[in-house]
């Protein structure tokens, strides 16, 4: 009898700490949080690493991974290693809305960092509010992002209708009335539209031509020939890198003296050169401080991580350095216990964090980031004259 108790009384033993075992398992379970362990932290990205703007992305990536190499180098984040997976959405919106589901629900991501477009961000806005998932930096200045408050967006780079309006208020300061416009029809380009024509009307002047061409099939010649015929003295042009230095070269070949300009969109070096020897004189807005400055703490940092990482200095990977360093500046605020709900609220709690020669603003009514525009123009040799 004593044999059968005790036997009884080890199986309980065993029961109970099975059961404390499962008890404890399940608590881990409910407390981690999903992209996050011990040593490393899990952020997605879907991109357009081939396809017409694979130049300009690659620049964006390449700057972005040297602050994240130079902040794993030294740590991490609270001792968590930051972990960037991007997936190519080859410029694609339908794509980018695929990738950023498989991000999200196989993947288990954090959060997403910097997606590239406008109807790409735009696809990928349904997922966000459906898993409450904040989105990092888009590469969009589209104001849809901006007004009204998108919850799960923080914004860094400035609003393009801003661009647009620096651009209009420079060419009227010159004498310059005669502008014409041309803009990719998507939502990228329609918002290029609302800006230019707000713009416009503050100087109370008139467009010669408005012309918009297809995103994925455009008759350039048609569009360009349209816009010579109204005779511009200067032409703003909104649309992808490969496809704006087509629109250029087309222009440049049948008339030398108009002004032509371009956003920050295009502002990589690999646009540059593409561009060649039509690209002198071609002035592009920026929304980032130049990347070769060292007057300020940022373009040193930019300098000396992007040398200790092999990246050539361009604007394209300042705005993904930055993107970065914002996205890492959450992090920290969120502290050791990370949660995606602590993290949008260390970002709302970023009120005019100065990055060194950028200043960015959060609140709970403002997910706008930065303001900063300014205008350059492309030298002889391609280097941005500001």
């Amino acid at each position: 009898m004593n044999f059968i108790k005790a036997n009884i009384a080890a199986y309980s033993a065993i029961q109970k700490m099975l059961l404390a075992s499962i008890l404890v398992g399940c608590s881990v379970l409910v407390n981690a949080e999903e992209g996050v362990t011990d040593n490393s932290i899990l952020i997605g990205q879907t991109v357009g690493i081939t396809g017409q703007i694979a130049g300009p992305v690659k620049e964006m990536m390449a700057g972005a991974n040297a602050y994240f190499s130079a902040i794993n180098k030294a740590g991490g984040v609270h001792g968590r290693k930051i972990e960037l997976r991007s997936l190519d959405d080859k410029f694609d919106p339908a794509l980018a809305a695929a990738n950023a589901e498989t991000l999200i629900k196989k993947e288990h991501v954090l959060a997403l960092f910097q997606s590239r477009g406008t109807p790409h961000t735009e696809a990928i806005l349904p997922l966000l509010a459906a898993n409450k998932i904040p989105l990092i930096a888009p590469s969009t200045g589209a104001m849809m992002f901006h007004q009204p408050i998108s919850p799960y967006i923080f914004n860094v780079r400035a609003k393009y209708q801003d661009e647009v309006a620096k651009a209009i208020e420079q060419f009227s300061t010159v004498g310059i009335k005669k502008i014409a416009l041309v803009h990719v029809d998507d939502t990228f380009g329609k918002d290029g539209l609302a800006g230019f024509e707000k713009a416009m009307a503050k100087q109370k002047m008139t467009a010669v031509s408005i012309n918009k061409f297809d995103r994925v099939k455009a008759d350039l010649d048609g569009v360009v020939n349209a816009v010579i015929k109204s005779e511009p003295q200067a032409v703003v042009i909104i649309g992808s890198a490969s496809t704006t230095a087509d629109i250029i070269k087309k222009l440049r070949a049948q008339s030398a003296s108009v002004q032509l300009m371009t956003l920050s969109n295009n502002a990589s070096q690999s646009f540059v050169d593409t561009l060649g020897s039509a690209g002198q004189g071609v002035m592009m807005s920026q929304i980032m401080p130049s990347p070769s400055a060292l007057s300020n703490l940022l373009g040193k940092e930019f300098k000396t991580m992007a040398a200790d990482n092999g990246v050539s200095p361009s604007y394209a990977a300042m705005e993904g350095f930055v993107g970065a360093k914002v996205l890492v500046e959450g992090l920290k605020r969120s502290g050791r216990n990370l949660s995606r709900e602590g993290l949008f609220k260390a970002f709302e709690s970023m009120h005019k964090v100065d990055l060194g020669g950028l200043m960015v603003n959060y609140g709970e009514q403002d997910h706008s980031g930065s303001e900063f525009v300014e205008l350059t123009m492309i030298s002889k040799s391609g280097k941005f004259l500001h």
